[in-house]
């Protein structure tokens, strides 16, 4: 049981990251709505979508989930600050949902850092806590 629950967390935040890359490739309004509101449209949108696009692979492979939960943190971070000081928690009339998932996924990716701190190259061995 142990062994499953941090494969359902990098598959759970994997598919977060994933299924959010049809609105940003596909220039869905909301997407460029909210990027260019934070003065990121079309550069960052795609940017951050290619970046998200890797932090979900890498996830997905045993040896280097600690680089994509770390490459997770740093974007999904970037989206809170975004909606903290930008965009408000409610973006659109969605109801926070944007807002929300951010939040959670940016913390099973603490999580899952936390879980495979010890798999980091060169510090993760003398993480023993």
């Amino acid at each position: 049981m142990k062994k499953h629950i941090p494969l359902a967390l990098r598959i759970i935040v994997a598919v977060i990251l994933i299924q959010t890359l049809r609105f940003k490739f596909s220039a869905h309004p909301d997407s460029v709505y909210i990027f260019t509101q934070v003065g990121l449209e079309p550069y960052g949108r795609i940017g951050i979508g290619v970046l998200e696009l890797i932090a979900g692979i890498l996830l997905l492979i045993p040896k280097t989930v600690w680089s994509g939960a770390v490459l997770t943190i740093g974007i999904i971070g970037g989206a809170i600050m975004m909606h903290l000081t930008q965009l408000g928690i409610e973006v659109n009339n969605d109801g926070g949902v944007l807002f929300i998932t951010a939040v959670i996924t940016f913390l099973l990716a603490l999580i899952l850092l936390f879980i495979y701190r010890k798999t980091i190259p060169f510090i993760g061995k003398k993480l023993n806590f």
